[in-house]
């Protein structure tokens, strides 16, 4: 079964991706199994507060370290997912990165919001990866085209594997 980890401040933003076509149907057949994290359950403060001024100065607010290194630690301890952070200057998504991500048995997407994420997540994660050269509010429609790529190349998930060889 291949396990993915989204962790974001909206998981809500999953509901109908989850239960909607192919993506249900795999769900369902147990092949694929989508944990969506709300880092606001990883916070120590009674506003459960994910996001803090950028060090330095700078515009904008950046996501907290902490809310995410407690979500990682929490799901690292049972095996260390391949660790992927949404950013417009990460590698360029496509059917190739489609590919060998449905060769990883675990993969976490971390969700950036605001200006991004604390610099200090970087040691956690394996690639920064990007759909396009664009900027969206938060990292979760790419999190969604990620997984709906990567989804769809699992063996028995698509009724006809044949369709897979001629998709371009």
């Amino acid at each position: 079964m291949k396990k993915f980890h989204v962790l974001t401040i909206f998981p809500e933003f999953f509901g109908g991706f989850v239960n909607t076509g192919i993506v249900s149907r795999a769900i369902k057949k147990g092949l694929v199994h989508i944990n969506t994290v709300n880092l606001r359950d990883y916070t120590t403060d009674k506003h459960r507060t994910v996001d803090d001024v950028v060090y330095g100065g700078g515009p904008g607010m950046l996501l907290k370290p902490e809310p995410i290194f407690r979500a990682y630690e929490e799901i690292s301890k049972e095996k260390k997912p391949y660790v992927l952070i949404t950013e417009p200057w990460g590698r360029r998504f496509d059917q190739k990165f489609a590919k060998e991500l449905s060769e990883k048995d675990e993969i976490m997407i971390i969700c950036g919001r605001y200006e991004g994420v604390d610099e200090r997540v970087k040691t956690i994660v394996d690639e920064e990866v990007s759909i396009g050269d664009f900027v969206l509010s938060g990292g979760e429609p790419a999190a969604l085209v990620i997984m709906d790529a990567v989804i769809r190349l699992i063996p028995g998930v698509v009724g006809d594997e044949d369709s897979l060889r001629v998709d371009s």
